[in-house]
């Protein structure tokens, strides 16, 4: 059923492919841009990533991104950026990199020196043109197609999520060349991010027949590609699918929203420091198989996009959705024995003692604003003690 009224909203420029990195000097030239501010994680400067894109240029370059960036470092970057007379942001790396570049964009183009300043101003004016190019070189944040960025409070060590169509890029550049040193576990709890956005994203409230349709392919070339992506590290077609995958779950989501699966994944990150991509992984089967009863319908759908048409043709239709929740543990199994991706919430270094605060987090979480099925705190702890 078409909902009354939605929008959808993209317009980010993608490049993808295995000689994408090649045309940046060009679109940095046709955005106007001179001299860029040049975000990098160390591993890809080192790794000749410049080289790549056609030599080196006039351009500053921060390389000291925390983990965890913060207020301070966003605003420090953002003074640099300044002094020095950078025209634009070229932004090379994973999460942290990518949403400290997009604050610091943000912070340039609204002439703000704070970023406490941007706190609650969703609707910001475009402001002064600053240029912005991505290169992510995870594959499952989909963060080069998101209007969010998550940055740490300094005073409150809270992570905050702001959120403008601001934070996104002119340009995204995908290129299999820039995920290439992703070590096996990585690339499997990246892809399980990119599998739950595209999950959540085709069965959520807020889910529109535009934002289904890449949340489906999303689904469809993870099924295909992420177990051999991990079996093979050096394939450039595997590591191409599943960054286009995690893009199109990236603007799914945007234009959807996530649910339950992410708002418990917040949760274990914070109180248990378990990872993002591992965390959604443990936690979406047993979200699936507890909500089976308001979205069993749209799971069944998926299933010929993980699992292929001939076995969906095969199954009946009322015991699809069911079997979707079986591939997907039989998936972190495989990844599980692969690459060590932790299968269960005491893999992960999970304690029982920890579930109550756990659940408290997930319920005052803001995913579940989208979420099909309510849920309270006595409802997560049993999703939870499923996972230990």
């Amino acid at each position: 059923m078409l909902p009354e009224y939605f929008e959808f909203h993209n317009p980010v420029k993608l490049l993808c492919g295995q000689t994408a990195l090649e045309n940046i000097p060009y679109e940095m030239g046709r955005l106007g841009c001179k001299k860029p501010f040049l975000l990098i994680s160390r591993t890809m400067l080192d790794g000749g990533i410049l080289e790549m894109m056609g030599g080196r240029y006039q351009a500053l370059i921060g390389t000291d991104i925390p983990k965890d960036s913060s207020f301070a470092v966003v605003e420090g970057l953002a003074r640099q950026a300044r002094e020095e007379g950078c025209d634009g942001i070229l932004a090379i790396g994973g999460g942290s990199v990518l949403d400290t570049a997009k604050a610091v964009r943000v912070l340039l183009s609204q002439g703000c020196t704070s970023v406490r300043e941007l706190l609650g101003s969703e609707w910001m004016s475009k402001g002064a043109s600053v240029p912005f190019l991505m290169v992510p070189t995870t594959a499952g944040t989909g963060s080069e197609c998101t209007g969010v960025a998550v940055v740490q409070d300094d005073q409150t060590k809270v992570k905050q999520e702001l959120i403008s169509d601001q934070f996104l890029p002119d340009v995204a550049v995908l290129d299999p060349r820039a995920t290439e040193k992703l070590p096996p576990r990585l690339t499997a709890s990246s892809g399980m991010d990119a599998l739950t956005h595209a999950i959540e994203a085709y069965t959520g409230l807020q889910k529109n027949p535009i934002s289904s349709a890449y949340a489906f392919s999303a689904v469809q070339m993870i099924g295909k590609n992420l177990i051999a992506a991990v079996r093979e590290p050096k394939n450039n077609e595997y590591r191409l699918s599943m960054a286009c995958a995690s893009t199109m779950a990236g603007i799914a989501f945007s234009n959807s929203m996530v649910g339950l699966v992410h708002a418990i994944a917040h949760s274990l990150g914070a109180v248990g420091a378990v990872s993002h991509g591992e965390a959604v992984g443990i936690m979406l089967p047993k979200v699936m198989r507890w909500q089976m009863d308001c979205v069993g319908e749209g799971y069944g759908e998926l299933l010929s996009a993980f699992c292929g048409l001939e076995y969906a043709a095969e199954i009946p239709y009322y015991r699809r959705g069911e079997k979707l929740v079986e591939a997907i543990e039989d998936t972190l199994m495989h990844l599980h024995q692969k690459c060590g991706l932790p299968y269960s919430l005491k893999d992960a270094g999970v304690s029982r003692k920890d579930l109550r605060q756990i659940a408290q987090l997930s319920v005052d979480d803001g995913a579940l604003l989208a979420n099909p099925k309510s849920a309270e705190k006595s409802d997560v702890i049993k999703i939870l003690e499923m996972a230990l």
